[in-house]
């Protein structure tokens, strides 16, 4: 099924609607390589290598377009009025409220808006996009043309004899109608030869395929053949190389709570959020322990909700893991982020929080991901755009998470993020219990 109709969508954001099917977007796809995203009953590959993103062109492989969980999630809030009736409500709501209220929604039958030109054909909503590239509809698109050209030419000529010079803006637009209605005919041309072709291909493939069953490949169908496989092979090249940053990702997985994230490509990360072609990046999954707690981090490098163009926004992300029946939930243990200041100075950028274990974002998880819970102004970005800062070097950024199941004092905290995060966990809870002593007994 393609997206979702409503009364107000024309005052939604575009990046809410599928450019496919021009509708709210159900069940979101994104692609990678330019961010745009699009539902995903409109996504149709036909196993083709290649895929062209019908919003900007932009070329991307099958296996980066992906579902956009975090993006579907943020959309359950979105405010919408019913197509049908006066309901009005949130996204999350409205998928009940139409299989409730309008159970036959998806069958309800438009006439075509060109029902007046001749186009008399009564279409599904679903099917309304097809129907406009039909003959049928072309051919009443000509006819509204004419119609257009007749009216405007009449009242060019009694618009003439009672203006000055004012007559040639009517003559303008008469000449642009006439290359609109020049450009249909010469679509309608096109889509004739197109299926003078379709039905002569269908020929050469039937008189193809009885020939294959009786004879060997010929030369040429052994070309095309290897031609495909080499095609074929370039996929397969680059699922392994896929599957090898999934190996290498794993291979980095933490299993104690704590994530080093580095980011990698800032400046181009950053271009893509400030233009909203990508707002927020994801990092690796990292564990509390082997059979713990799933957990990610979501980062908005130019800002979410009210810190957008003001702050960084840094998000903690629960996840679905396999242990989560026999794990404890709501999760209420701190989360602590810090980003590293990359010189001696080490003036880290240090900040914490306690999760509220009445939010939906703390319960167990239900689906791949909880919504993302966390410090929308977690550094300004007056400081991380400031050229030569001690937080971006390389083009690199690094970002540790830190679940605390200690209740490590925060006063300890900027002691803990000196201390080299090469070295292995163990010793730095020991480093840390020590330093806790002897604070303990300066105190006393």
């Amino acid at each position: 099924m393609p997206g979702l109709q409503a009364r107000n969508i024309n005052t939604l954001h575009a990046k809410y609607i599928c450019p496919v099917c021009s509708l709210i977007l159900r069940h979101p796809l994104q692609i990678n390589t330019c961010g745009h995203r699009l539902c995903q009953s409109c996504f149709r590959h036909n196993n083709q290598a290649i895929i062209t993103c019908p919003q900007c062109q932009t070329i991307a492989t099958p296996h980066q377009i992906a579902p956009d969980r975090g993006f579907n999630n943020d959309m359950q809030s979105l405010p919408l009025l019913c197509s049908f009736c006066q309901w009005d409500g949130v996204l999350r709501d409205y998928h009940e409220h139409l299989n409730q209220a309008h159970p036959h929604h998806e069958q309800i039958i438009d006439k075509c808006v060109l029902k007046e030109f001749g186009c008399n054909e009564e279409v599904g909503r679903s099917g309304m996009a097809e129907h406009y590239r039909s003959r049928q509809h072309q051919e009443a698109m000509m006819k509204m043309v004419e119609q257009i050209k007749s009216q405007s030419r009449g009242g060019q000529m009694s618009y003439t004899e009672d203006s000055d010079g004012d007559g040639s803006v009517l003559q303008d637009f008469d000449e642009n109608v006439d290359v609109l209605g020049r450009g249909i005919a010469t679509v309608n041309e096109d889509i004739e030869q197109d299926q003078a072709e379709i039905v002569e291909y269908d020929g050469r493939i039937r008189t193809l395929t009885e020939s294959v069953s009786k004879s060997k490949l010929s030369v040429q169908e052994q070309r095309a053949f290897l031609e495909a496989t080499k095609q074929n092979l370039d996929v397969l090249h680059q699922q392994l190389t896929s599957l090898k940053d999934k190996v290498d990702n794993w291979r980095q997985v933490s299993n104690d709570g704590t994530y080093t994230w580095k980011i990698s490509e800032f400046r181009e990360k950053m271009n893509d959020a400030r233009s909203e072609r990508q707002t927020s990046i994801y990092s690796p999954p990292f564990y509390s322990s082997s059979s713990g707690y799933k957990m990610c981090a979501r980062l908005y490098l130019h800002g979410d909700g009210n810190a957008r163009r003001t702050h960084m926004s840094l998000f903690f992300v629960l996840m679905r893991g396999p242990n989560d029946a026999v794990l404890k939930f709501p999760f209420n243990y701190r989360v602590t982020f810090c980003l590293y200041d990359q010189t001696p100075q080490q003036r880290h950028i240090i900040d914490s929080f306690r999760p509220d274990i009445k939010s939906s974002s703390f319960q167990r998880p239900r689906s791949d991901m909880n919504i993302a819970s966390g410090i929308p102004k977690f550094a300004q970005l007056e400081i991380i755009e400031q050229e030569g800062n001690p937080y971006i070097r390389d083009d690199a950024m690094f970002i540790r998470i830190i679940v605390d199941f200690n209740e490590t004092p925060k006063t300890l905290l900027p002691y803990m993020l000196s201390l080299n995060p090469g070295i292995p966990i163990q010793v730095q809870q020991k480093l840390m219990r020590e330093e806790e002593e002897r604070r303990a007994v300066v105190q006393s």
